[in-house]
């Protein structure tokens, strides 16, 4: 009589260690939105795509995300020999990327995620953020998604699935920059 009622014991305990761990999974996953610390702050001004500056001064890269270069840089330099395409195209797309950003987030106020597996900083200081708007809008997603970035696949985070499916939606369907742009001879 006491075996069946050890065994479960036993199960139950498996049952419950298995459910709280996927209660912590989920939790580290879920936005700030729906926990009771929130970073909010307004953007100040986009640098570029994937970066933009807060209103105390902060500096945010978004994670998991990356837009083509619009300044001379190494970067640019990195872009050009990735996609065998020219300075000009590369710069003239980093420089939509960027304007699309800015209409869609200066001045807003903003809700800054970190990364549950990541730093929280990167090598030049700069906040490293999923970013949402106070509606729940998922920013990094948002801009995957409309075709003005590409998933950053150099380290891993917790979100690079759900954006690689936007990246693969938005170029499937010539969102942004994956679409005609006038005058430029891009992407295939």
């Amino acid at each position: 009589m006491m075996k069946p009622i050890i065994k479960l014991i036993s199960v139950v305990s498996t049952v419950l260690i298995i459910l709280g761990f996927l209660i912590f999974i989920y939790t580290k996953q879920t936005p700030t939105t729906n926990s009771t610390h929130k970073e909010i702050y307004v953007v100040s001004r986009v640098i570029d795509g994937d970066t933009f500056e807060l209103s105390n001064g902060q500096r945010v890269r978004m994670l998991g995300i990356d837009t083509p270069e619009k300044y001379d840089s190494k970067k640019l330099d990195r872009d050009v020999e990735i996609t065998k395409q020219d300075k000009k195209t590369i710069k003239k797309l980093g420089e939509l990327a960027s304007e699309y950003v800015k209409n869609f987030l200066e001045g807003k106020k903003v809700i800054l995620e970190k990364e549950p597996y990541g730093d929280d900083k990167d090598k030049y200081g700069r906040l490293l953020r999923w970013v949402y708007l106070e509606d729940g809008t998922f920013v990094n997603g948002k801009i995957v998604a409309d075709g003005y970035a590409n998933v950053y696949e150099q380290f891993p985070v917790s979100k690079t699935m759900e954006l690689r499916k936007l990246e693969r939606e938005a170029r499937e369907n010539k969102r942004g920059l994956w679409g005609e742009i006038k005058g430029l001879q891009q992407f295939k």
